[in-house]
């Protein structure tokens, strides 16, 4: 509920941000994009805790689940359709989507049942896909050191890939792929990034799985 009311309180903040950093924003947008691109077309497929909709605008995702009522306001005059919930409890029948994308799991409550929930609401073989700050790389590492001036950052919770890896696999994903971007330190990033294959360098990670 703490981290609900945070963004509720600061939407325009948490816009400006994105507009601040154009170019880690897309260059974000062109990972997820790759394997997103590694889905069959015409599938069907929800973003969870989307924001304000801006992934969701820019990757073609119609729908998806929103805590925040102010948050939910901006992605629905972005076009999105919300479903008012939470990660941990989705509000949606066994077996419904064919994927499920999550961006900056660092502010979930809690990312095992998160995974748990995903899995019972995906189609077999349906495939998961999480975009994360890795919390050995830079950038997580610098919001780390100053999450008490930070107005989103002071109650998040970074994952390694490793954890990742692990969380997912005891969730019964499998076929785990990953790629990475945002090479550098955040205010050196001036230009759209080219993603590359595995991860240990980039500070944002995309990981696509596969629901056994």
């Amino acid at each position: 509920m703490l981290q609900t009311e945070i963004f509720n309180k600061n939407v325009e903040v948490y816009e400006a941000w994105y507009d601040n950093y154009p170019e880690v924003f897309q260059s974000e947008i062109v990972a997820i994009r790759e394997q997103l691109f590694k889905l069959p077309e015409n599938i069907y497929g929800i973003e969870v805790g989307l924001g304000t909709g801006r992934f969701s605008k820019a990757l073609g995702i119609k729908e998806g689940i929103e805590p925040s009522e102010k948050m939910a306001i901006k992605a629905m005059k972005r076009g999105i359709e919300i479903m008012k919930g939470v990660a941990e409890k989705l509000p949606y029948s066994d077996y419904h989507f064919d994927f499920i994308l999550f961006v900056t799991i660092s502010h979930l409550n809690n990312l095992k049942t998160a995974l748990n929930e995903a899995h019972r609401v995906l189609k077999p073989k349906g495939s998961i896909i999480i975009a994360f700050l890795d919390k050995e790389q830079t950038i997580a590492q610098q919001y780390e050191e100053n999450k008490y001036r930070s107005t989103f950052f002071k109650n998040a919770t970074y994952y390694s890939v490793t954890e990742v890896k692990d969380l997912l696999k005891k969730a019964k994903f499998k076929d785990l792929e990953f790629n990475q971007t945002l090479f550098g330190e955040l205010n050196e990033i001036k230009e759209v990034q080219t993603p590359k294959e595995g991860h240990g360098e980039g500070s944002f990670v995309v990981v696509k799985a596969v629901k056994k």
